[in-house]
């Protein structure tokens, strides 16, 4: 079969198959009389061979070497092109998020374009310094996208530049409570604190609807900081967790101050004083968590919390009646 029937039956062009024959990949086993190639059977499934490869990604070179030996494995070549595909398809992954979130900023003209990616850039730098300033400086300037925003606090270590960026997301407007709202459902521990940690430092409703949903969060530490933020905004249904957090030591402190402001009323500081004595009262509450619901009884008025630390003052812990005669005293005073 000449040239021009092989190009045409194969697809591949007369010019790319004289440049297989030029590399010794695929060469004709014969010529006409007249001097034209001429293709065997065998030279047309070697062709067929060459462009099956090509379309796994392997390159001229590693066709020729594929074919040509028969004792050659393919895993190695194969894991090869795995392993550069991912490569590939990550660095394209990075340049389109990088585009969308040029394209989500409307930049008015290219010196906008600029000094947003300015911004990117130093939001991913090695140097904290760097990325505080790109936070700091992101609603000042050109302003950074939402998404990019988000992504930095979440994977923020460093304490300074996270605050930095809860500070510069508070100041971007919308869509920073359901992308951080995601960053709950994170495996990884430390980005569902810190996602929990930027939404309580967000302002509007909508923040605070991701932060009453998260009080039923699998993870005491999102709980625990989701009952925080909502108790100083005044809601009282975070009255059971913050209880849970004392119980268990975790920002306990945090948690009875929030208790304190929650007893803003005589019903509601006798009902938070009744959900303390309940725990304390209960079989399995260990000797430290009832210390510590002891004395998150003095920031709570009211007749039941007063009654509570009378009948404590004479409890067979004698840590936690020293505790409770301590705060009466204090009581009675005021």
């Amino acid at each position: 079969m000449l040239i021009g029937e092989v190009a045409r039956r194969s697809g591949v062009s007369a010019r790319m198959l004289r440049h297989y024959e030029s590399l010794g990949l695929v060469r004709p086993s014969g010529r006409t009389g007249s001097g034209y190639r001429e293709y065997s059977g065998e030279d047309i499934r070697r062709i067929f061979h060459v462009e099956s490869l090509r379309s796994l990604g392997l390159s001229l070179r590693e066709i020729g070497r594929a074919l040509d030996d028969p004792g050659r494995t393919p895993s190695a070549l194969v894991d090869d092109l795995i392993r550069q595909t991912r490569e590939r398809i990550a660095a394209e992954t990075e340049l389109l998020t990088r585009l969308r979130r040029i394209d989500a900023a409307d930049p008015a003209g290219w010196e906008d374009v600029l000094q947003i990616v300015a911004l990117l850039q130093a939001l991913g730098s090695k140097s904290p310094d760097a990325r505080q300033r790109a936070a700091l400086s992101s609603a000042d300037e050109v302003p950074v996208p939402v998404e990019a925003l988000v992504e930095a606090a979440l994977s923020e270590t460093d304490p300074n530049v996270a605050g930095a960026l809860r500070w510069a997301l508070a100041r971007s407007g919308g869509g920073g409570p359901a992308l951080l709202a995601d960053g709950l459902g994170s495996p990884v521990a430390a980005v569902r604190e810190r996602a929990v940690q930027s939404l309580a430092e967000l302002p509007g409703e909508d923040a605070a609807a991701r932060l009453r949903d998260a009080l039923a969060h699998p993870d005491a530490v999102v709980r625990g900081y989701a009952a925080l933020a909502l108790g100083a905004q005044g809601v009282a249904d975070v009255v059971p967790t913050l209880i849970d957090m004392i119980v268990a030591g975790r920002n306990d402190t945090d948690a009875a101050d929030a208790l304190s402001v929650l007893a803003s009323d005589t019903a509601k500081a006798d009902e938070i004083a009744a959900g303390l004595v309940d725990r304390l009262a209960h079989d399995t509450t260990e000797a430290p968590a009832r210390g510590r619901l002891t004395q998150s009884l003095a920031g709570i008025p009211g007749r039941t919390a007063s009654h509570a630390l009378v009948e404590l003052s004479q409890d067979a812990d004698r840590a936690v009646a020293l505790t409770a005669t301590y705060l009466l005293r204090l009581r009675e005073a005021r």
